[in-house]
């Protein structure tokens, strides 16, 4: 599966994309009523994302904006993030009520999930300290270091392949307020080099006090991934646990069932996975029965075998 489309909503209020050059003028909405998208042209580009960044910042009064999606940027498949992020960052005195960023809302027409090539995005934590929610989407080239942001409260990384250096850069941040971690681990093919190891931190909860909601997902080590979080301390105060769009079969959800208890969660998300009928019905029978929401759909979950036998699996969302 691919990104068949744009954000919808941000920080709870609906998208509108800023009109591009040429276009039909008409009446904005309030600067504080939507989450703007400003995107330029990843291929013919007609208009480079930081002159249309410049033209949203002459026509709306950015000290009232609260949400901002990045859309395209020019050849977003082989020139980074960088001018985009560095623009933003240059910016931050003109967005003082900025809470909510999105970078890189592109659907596969403009580029694949993969192909997005991102650079390091910790400026713009630390431009925007007061920044409750950050989003970021493409693996490539994305670099995170550790870092300590005391007003995070959701952070998501959709990648369809997550580089270890970012997945121990999340690890070791301190994020005291964050209550939402959402991240898509993705698979080797496109970069994904993480072991269940490299979780323990965040699995441990020291750094993350406040989490209730916990996605580690689109993973084809999803069954290492379930095994890890049966005994993993932070579970116990999450509401919300997703180990979706990957690879989980048999296995990782025997050690689920094997673990502490989950009957305390609001919801178990599993959707996309290659369990046996048994096993989800074992799921089903364990947690539904103490009001725990969970959700088994295989969805598009597919897999085919050699010749040899060897079975392939695949996770949700990688290209």
């Amino acid at each position: 599966m691919t990104i068949g489309g744009h954000l919808e909503e941000l920080y709870g209020l609906p998208a509108f994309t800023f009109p591009g050059p040429g276009e039909t003028p008409r009446e904005l909405p309030g600067p504080d009523a939507v989450a703007w998208r400003v995107t330029g042209d990843t291929y013919n580009v007609y208009e480079r994302w930081t002159e249309a960044f410049a033209r949203f910042c002459s026509a709306v009064d950015t000290t009232r904006v609260r949400a901002l999606v990045v859309g395209a940027w020019e050849d977003a498949c082989e020139k980074s993030s960088g001018d985009v992020v560095e623009a933003l960052v240059a910016a931050r005195d003109r967005l003082p009520g900025l809470r909510s960023l999105f970078l890189g809302d592109m659907q596969f027409e403009e580029a694949e999930i993969s192909w997005i090539t991102q650079s390091d995005v910790t400026p713009l934590l630390s431009a925007f300290p007061a920044l409750e929610e950050f989003g970021v989407r493409g693996g490539q080239g994305l670099e995170f270091p550790a870092l300590r942001h005391d007003g995070l409260r959701k952070l998501v990384v959709e990648t369809g392949g997550l580089p270890v250096g970012v997945v121990r850069g999340v690890a070791a941040s301190e994020l005291p307020a964050l209550e939402h971690l959402d991240l898509w681990l993705g698979t080797s093919w496109y970069g994904a080099d993480s072991e269940a190891a490299d979780l323990e931190p965040i699995l441990s909860g020291v750094r993350l006090p406040r989490l209730r909601y916990l996605a580690l997902r689109n993973s084809e080590i999803q069954d290492e991934i379930a095994a890890a979080v049966a005994s993993a301390p932070v579970v116990a105060r999450l509401e919300v646990l997703d180990l979706s769009m990957g690879t989980l079969g048999d296995d990782g959800a025997t050690a689920l069932l094997g673990g502490q208890p989950l009957t305390h969660l609001k919801k178990l998300d599993l959707h996309h996975n290659y369990l046996s009928e048994p096993l989800r019905q074992r799921v089903r029978e364990t947690l539904e029965a103490a009001g725990v929401e969970v959700d088994l759909d295989p969805d598009d979950a597919d897999q085919d075998e050699d010749d040899d036998g060897t079975v392939h699996r695949y996770v949700s969302v990688g290209e």
